[in-house]
């Protein structure tokens, strides 16, 4: 681990040819592990803002900024099937993947927990294959994506969207709507009412967290990370990259999650030998470690006691 470091400081790692924005707490904490955080989709690395400060008094604790998004480099998508361009990036669980791992590998140079929130959560499964049991020895899954429009999932659906799905790919792929939708999405008022459908109870939605998530979504570079991730139609799944894992995983949920039922979680602790444990936040969302970090961090704490 780099020498330099300071308690909350931003850092910047060269990963391949994009700059990685990522900050650390707890790094002179004397422990055989760390703790990694992924964010979500149109969040970043301070969405961990009531839980990175407190799990830091266990061990070191590390919040990275995605590709696309936060402070991290913004380049052009290239979406699936199209030609490689100098400097673009396929916004893809692989790639995520294999960001957090070579993190991991190159900056945290420890045996790591992952702890990743809705797509942050596939991000930390695809991370755990890569870095295997001898680097990775767990996963909390926090609101994992469930990705229900992927279309390994299209026969679940109903008729009229299995009818359109292919009108849709076309539409979604052309670059001016994408954009055009982007900035829709990025204004103050829509991304208030998102939130307030995340945080159903609606604590913690506060200027800070408005300030949190708009000000990455301002850079020039955006909409491509949104213009790729609308566009991952064919892409992993949480339960496919759990299926042969050998280290635990935790899952947390908001029993009010508007967009990632209960009942799934609920299935894959029925099905995947890997679950340990599935902890219910009552009355939270989508984001239940930010809407109620009093409930979420014990547990986590609990997570980082029993493998350190």
């Amino acid at each position: 681990m780099s020498d330099f470091l300071t308690k909350s400081e931003n850092n910047c790692w060269r990963w391949k040819n994009w700059d990685v924005s990522w900050s650390v707490e707890g790094i002179g904490i004397q422990s055989p592990i760390s703790v990694v955080l992924i964010h979500g989709f149109g969040a970043c690395k301070e969405h961990w803002r009531y839980n990175q400060p407190e799990l830091a008094k266990l061990t070191p604790c590390f919040a990275i900024d995605l590709i696309g998004f936060g402070k991290s480099s913004q380049p052009q998508a290239r979406l699936k099937n199209e030609p490689a361009k100098e400097g673009d990036f396929a916004y893809n669980f692989d790639n995520w993947g294999a960001q957090v791992a070579d993190f991991c590998r190159e900056v945290v140079k420890k045996p790591v927990l992952l702890i990743g929130n809705s797509i942050g959560g596939v991000i930390a499964l695809r991370a755990s294959q890569l870095l295997q049991e001898e680097v990775c020895c767990g996963v909390v899954l926090i609101a994992c994506a469930t990705r229900a429009l992927d279309d390994k999932r299209l026969s679940t659906q109903p008729n009229l969207m299995r009818w359109t799905r292919p009108w849709l790919k076309k539409l979604v792929s052309q670059r001016w709507l994408s954009i055009n939708l982007f900035r829709n999405a990025a204004s103050p008022g829509v991304i208030k009412r998102v939130l307030e459908q995340a945080y159903p109870s609606g604590a913690n939605v506060d200027e800070n967290l408005l300030k949190i998530l708009q000000k990455p979504s301002q850079r020039p570079g955006a909409p491509e990370a949104f213009h790729g991730f609308i566009n991952l139609f064919d892409d992993y799944l949480a339960p496919s990259l759990m299926t042969k894992l050998k280290i635990p995983v935790d899952l947390i949920w908001g029993e009010a999650d508007p967009w990632e039922p209960l009942s799934e979680a609920r299935q894959w602790q029925s099905s995947l030998q890997c679950i340990r444990s599935l902890e219910i936040i009552n009355g939270a969302g989508h984001c239940p470690h930010d809407e109620a970090p009093e409930q979420v961090n014990p547990l986590i704490i609990k997570v980082i006691q029993q493998a350190i």
